[in-house]
């Protein structure tokens, strides 16, 4: 295996890891620097040092005598040292400075050993286990056995030297035996008190904690071989699960994968020789159809264990494992996991699906296929230049177990846990994709089905779909045709709702897809589709269908709507296919509807480029034709028609469709819109949204005049200009019947630009008749210089479907306060503000600026007047003495009138 293989077995070398690292608490507790021990790096409190000292001669005075005492004695004076060993520890905070140290483990080891065997010799199984725990638990004065295990916890959590010294002693085989007879011989409850003496966790955990320790070295295992107890160890887990110590059998898989990750040469020998492997299998066999779905997974998976984790040394128990149906029986376990809740699986099932993932790229072979690319392709697609990262599948066998459960399951979690499985793959090589798909055909296959597959496996799939064209760069008109075809046939909506969404984000990736799509006749199904939900919309105006039907129908409509959108933009040709089908009538009718509006109006869009004419006529006529209540389709499109008229060739279209008297009319059909309270229905629509109507409509004018001479002189020579003035006029804010309740007599002289900041960023109280007032005349201002177009002063509305609902225009109260929103810092008005509107001595003068549009002002003239209470002779003082009496009009040249002298 190559060094980026190697590297991936470590990042993925235990699929289990959440678990083992939860359940490994001591993981990364010793020091793993040879001949560096804890002692050496942390010192003890300077109070504990002489302790230290005196425990290191009386144990040197141990060594000297111990050749010459007997073995009792020996035996006698160690057990005598080690509590004096433990309470120096204790009283250190648990940090050993101990010069011999390697020494006493060697011998304390040796001891533990030698107490093991004797209680394990010449008895029963059942009794030596008895034994085992009556040694090892603290039972009185009688603790000699618990002084020992204490004693070899404590050292084998120091350094490597010493958990070498350990391993020497003979102490890992003795403990594979105890860990043997504690998981495949449960203890009976006692009648004394109703409890087994195998619920000592204290006992258990210290066990448990000292075999890792060991084990996680070579030489431990390797020392296990001799013993013959591994072997039957793992065959008992996959023969006797259902019979063995429940409270063993996590510590027993602990133990297990961490000599499976420890396995050498010699191991895999070893097992291979002793056929454990295939007999493991045999028995999973049997207790699959037995044991719940859970169990013969936590079994299975401690044998796929030592299957996966010996492969980079020696590939002869993966093929054990093969040459024994090993694939058949995982298939066998996974398809019994349907129906689990996803808690009850884990971590089993999660481990054994990451480790037949990584089994796919265990193989001796490279998979050779000659490349299947349909063209055409994405310009950045390159498979010849796509290099091997050395994560290739290799082993199609175990990537068939993967696609299989996948083909046979219609279990939630199992599917979206294959589906990860693939894209995982994927990521470790780009060319595992066309491996797969050129050999066992995994995507494509699955296409056949994903409508059967759960609503969110559906959206897993298609975003693996989507993944292809976005992270490969690659074109899959297989995979396409058949997508395609589940759009066709639509048999579950919800699944055609998300592979047209996973088609249009590839649309909107490249313009080739544009081209791909109406080739395929994707585009000619959308339109045919289209026109037979139109007809259904114009049958059923009026009519109101079931709201879970309605949901899902619409979500789709928008979706098709969406998707002739992003075939159509950019590409004339599709635009003219969608002409030539006769859909303008029938797209048009899906206006009506706001979740369908935003996709209709960049479908028209795009019809303009073909024929602004066709266009205008439609947005011109939809305009005119809205009802007093469709205030949000006024505006979008209005919107629409902006951006349209940013071309200056749709202006003589826009002029010869009645566009200006189209947008004068709106204003004439909001007379008494503006007025203090509104008139008629216009008390249930907000002020902001009728300045915001009226705001677009000057500015659609403004933009159809913008640089053309011909629109000017028709808008000039058929006297609208004074007919916008009467329009404005009849909103109803610039006269009113009502006495002023707190007259505005301010002695300070303000420009009208400083008017507009008092106005509308101050705190001084102006009605809102007079706000609505200043906010037309600053239209009109922008207006006057050719500028208003290029304005924006209103949020931007979204008007897809499921988006939030509208800040102020759901507020249908007409007393509430202008909620208009300035795109500029600190709400402050632009500097052009100040040039027109009048200098300290209260004149209003033109005579400095540009006039692009003179006939805007002879607007605002007609328009002062009204800002007076009719039959009132007194004066109002605006701001100070800002007092408009008298207006004259005077006639130059260029200029339309203008006022000074005010």
């Amino acid at each position: 295996m190559d060094k980026a293989a190697e590297l991936k077995w470590q990042l993925e070398d235990s699929p289990g890891k959440a678990e083992q690292q939860e359940q490994n608490p001591d993981n990364g507790d010793k020091a793993e620097v040879p001949g560096q021990s804890a002692h050496s790096e942390d010192k003890p409190p300077q109070s504990h040092t002489p302790q230290w000292e005196t425990l290191g001669r009386q144990f040197v005075e141990y060594e000297q005598v111990a050749p010459f005492l007997i073995p009792e004695e020996q035996q006698r004076r160690l057990l005598d040292f080690l509590p004096l060993f433990l309470k120096a520890w204790e009283q250190s905070a648990g940090v050993i400075v101990f010069p011999n140290i390697q020494l006493l483990a060697s011998e304390v080891s040796k001891l533990l050993t030698k107490e093991i065997k004797r209680n394990l010799n010449g008895k029963p199984a059942e009794e030596a286990r008895l034994a085992l725990e009556q040694l090892l638990q603290q039972k009185g004065e009688a603790e000699d056995g618990r002084l020992l295990l204490k004693s070899v916890y404590l050292l084998s959590q120091t350094d490597l030297r010493t958990v070498w010294n350990i391993i020497g002693s003979g102490l890992p085989a003795a403990l594979m035996q105890c860990l043997y007879l504690f998981f495949t011989f449960p203890l009976k409850k006692t009648s004394d008190d109703g409890q087994t003496s195998e619920d000592d966790t204290t006992t258990q955990e210290m066990l448990v904690k000292i075999m890792l320790n060991i084990y996680r070295e070579e030489q431990g295992v390797e020392e296990l071989l001799a013993a013959d107890k591994l072997q039957s160890l793992i065959i008992a887990t996959a023969s006797l699960w259902d019979q063995c110590s429940h409270t063993w059998k996590v510590p027993t898989g602990r133990v297990l994968r961490t000599i499976s990750k420890a396995q050498t040469k010699n191991s895999i020998v070893y097992l291979q020789a002793m056929d454990c492997i295939k007999i493991a299998i045999q028995n999973l066999f049997k207790l699959a159809d037995t044991l719940p779905a859970c169990d013969v997974c936590e079994a299975a998976s401690i044998v796929l264990c030592f299957v996966k984790d010996s492969y980079p040394i020696s590939s002869a128990l993966l093929t054990e494992f093969e040459n024994n149906d090993g694939y058949q029986l995982l298939v066998k376990i996974l398809l019994r996991c349907e129906g689990l809740q996803q808690s009850e699986g884990d971590p089993y099932l999660d481990e054994i699906l990451d480790m037949l993932t990584c089994l796919t790229t265990c193989g001796k072979t490279e998979l050779k296929v000659s490349g299947n690319i349909v063209h055409p392709q994405l310009p950045h697609f390159d498979f010849e230049g796509t290099r091997s990262s050395g994560m290739t599948v290799k082993n199609l066998q175990a990537f068939q177990v993967l696609q299989s459960i996948f083909q046979k399951s219609n279990d939630q979690h199992l599917c979206g846990r294959i589906l990860e499985a693939i894209g995982t793959i994927w990521a470790w090589d780009t060319v595992n994709f066309f491996l797969l798909e050129w050999t066992l055909q995994p995507m494509n296959q699955f296409t056949d089905i994903i409508h059967f597959k759960p609503h969110p496996i559906q959206v897993q799939f298609f975003r693996l779909v989507e993944s292809i064209v976005l992270d490969l760069s690659y074109v899959p008109h297989e995979i396409l045709k058949k997508i395609q075809y589940l759009i066709k046939e639509n048999i579950v909506p919800f699944c055609t709702l998300t592979a047209l969404r996973c088609l249009l984000s590839m649309t909107k990736k490249d313009l080739l897809f544009s081209d791909i799509f109406r080739d395929s006749g994707l585009l000619g199904l959308l339109l045919a589709l289209l026109r037979k939900q139109a007809k259904i919309l114009r049958k059923s105006a009026g009519t109101y269908l079931p709201s879970l039907e309605e949901g899902t129908e619409k979500e789709l409509n928008a979706v098709m709507l969406k998707m002739v959108a992003a075939l159509t933009v950019g590409s004339v040709r599709n635009t003219v296919v969608l002409k030539d089908y006769g859909m303008v009538p029938y797209i048009k009718i899906f206006l009506d509807d706001e979740c369908y509006r935003s996709a209709t109006l960049s479908i028209l869009e795009q019809l303009s480029v073909i024929n602004y004419e066709e266009y205008m006529s439609i947005i011109i006529g939809a305009l005119c034709s809205s009802t007093q209540g469709e205030l949000h389709l006024k505006l979008d499109l209005l919107k629409s028609l902006l951006r349209i008229l940013e071309s200056p060739k749709s202006h003589s279209a826009f002029r010869t469709c009645s566009g200006f008297n189209g947008l004068l009319s709106l204003l004439s059909d909001m007379e008494g819109a503006l007025q203090d309270p509104p008139r008629g229905l216009w008390t249930a629509v907000g002020q902001n949204c009728l300045l915001e109507l009226v705001f677009y409509t000057l500015q659609g004018i403004t933009a159809a005049l913008h640089l053309n001479p011909v629109n000017n002189n028709f808008f000039q020579r058929n006297g609208l200009f004074e007919k916008m003035a009467e329009d404005l006029g009849s909103l109803g804010c610039f006269w009113t019947q009502a006495e002023w309740q707190s007259p505005l007599n301010l002695e300070k002289t303000r420009t009208f630009a400083e008017f507009l900041d008092a106005a509308f960023c101050s705190s001084e109280p102006f009605p809102k008749w007079l706000k609505n007032c200043i906010w037309i005349l600053n239209f009109l201002d922008h207006m006057v210089k050719g500028t208003l177009h290029l304005q924006s002063y209103f949020t931007e509305r979204n008007l897809d479907m499921g988006e939030a609902s509208r800040d102020d225009h759901e507020r249908p109260s007409a007393q509430e306060e202008h909620l208009v929103a300035f795109k500029r810092p600190g709400n402050k008005l632009p500097a052009s503000a100040y040039g027109l509107w009048g200098n300290h001595e209260n004149k209003w003068e033109m005579e400095d600026c540009t006039i692009v549009h003179p006939g805007a002002v002879c607007v605002m003239v007609r328009l002062l007047p009204k800002l007076y209470k009719e039959g009132h002779s007194q004066e109002i003082s605006l701001v100070g003495r800002f007092s408009i009496t008298t207006f004259q009009a005077q006639q130059k040249q260029d200029r339309c009138p203008f006022m000074s002298g005010v």
